[in-house]
């Protein structure tokens, strides 16, 4: 039987996985960072330490509830970066990669680099059975409070894994600050996704919006003025949220028509935290031919870490 750990220590939750390749079963633990009320977000130096309080109480959690021995554990793989270019990078990954690569050469196994956003596309893949894409060409939304991306996978031909091209993003704010910034006006509690999508679901009108997208780039950050003014005006805070909602919503469709008239009818993965939202979900879907993320793999997860390991450690045996 083998297994495989993956680990991601991302901005705001801890996480480890197994991934046992014969059942394709996965086990995980996750933990959110503490963020005080009212605050939006941690500093780095502060995510660090809380990572390093959780990440190996987690780990004594995930071998306890698997029943794993040591032995079982083929491959280990970590996030060691937020996305696989030049230049990125972030104290906290350091964390849950440090770990790694402890454990690694203690357990005399292989370790696998890999970054947040391929983990956040696998763990999409793994959620929609639809694994096989591994190796195929398609667009992939990562949608989050870091990102909010539009890749290409798969285009060219290449030795890494779930290789990324970058052919749409936010130009200025990602959908996630949005969410978390507009919910802090509206007394929501940091992160601000799931109490802002129960406001939304409270309000029953219909909204029309007027997103700005050119091609497939969008702007955000003109929705936090509009939204303010809104509750200013109107002092209904569902409808506020279904605002803010809303546009999200607009400018993914819009960007995701754009980029399929560009290159081609190719299947369509939304991946990150702000997609686990329903109300968002629900209307894409219904909209576009695409598949959706299971909520519990959309937030920060090392589900797609472990999958990845498993599926690199294979080409390797073979090779």
């Amino acid at each position: 039987m083998s297994k495989y750990l993956g680990i991601d220590t991302s901005n705001y939750t801890t996480s480890v996985c197994i991934y046992d390749d014969e059942t394709d079963v996965v086990v995980q633990k996750r933990k959110l960072l503490p963020v005080s009320k009212g605050e939006l977000g941690l500093r780095q130096s502060d995510a660090v330490f809380h990572h390093t309080q959780q990440l190996p109480a987690l780990i004594e959690e995930l071998f306890f509830e698997c029943k794993c021995d040591v032995s079982q554990i083929k491959a280990i793989g970590a996030s060691f970066t937020p996305r696989k270019m030049q230049g990125s990078y972030m104290p906290c990954f350091t964390v849950g990669s440090g770990v790694a690569r402890i454990l690694s050469a203690t357990l005399n196994i292989p370790l696998y680099e890999l970054s947040h956003q391929q983990g956040h596309i696998a763990a999409a893949l793994y959620s929609t059975k639809q694994l096989h894409l591994l190796d195929k060409r398609f667009l992939a939304f990562h949608v989050s409070g870091g990102t909010t991306d539009a890749l290409l996978v798969n285009d060219e031909i290449s030795e890494d894994i779930l290789p990324l091209k970058l052919v749409g993003k936010t130009l200025d704010l990602n959908a996630g600050q949005l969410v978390d910034r507009v919910g802090l006006t509206l007394s929501c509690q940091f992160p601000c996704g799931k109490e802002l999508e129960k406001l939304a679901l409270q309000y029953l009108g219909n909204i029309k919006v007027k997103p700005t997208v050119k091609g497939s780039y969008c702007c955000l950050s003109g929705v936090e003025n509009k939204c303010s003014k809104a509750l200013s005006d109107t002092n209904d805070k569902s409808y506020v949220a279904a605002l803010c909602l809303k546009y999200i919503e607009e400018s993914l469709f819009i960007m995701t028509e754009n980029i399929l008239e560009t290159y081609g009818d190719i299947p369509v993965v939304f991946a990150g935290g702000v997609m686990s939202n329903s109300i968002i979900r629900e209307s894409l879907t219904k909209r576009l031919p695409c598949t959706f993320c299971e909520s519990v793999y959309s937030t920060d997860n090392a589900c797609g870490i472990a999958v990845l390991t498993s599926v690199l450690n294979s080409k390797k045996e073979t090779l």
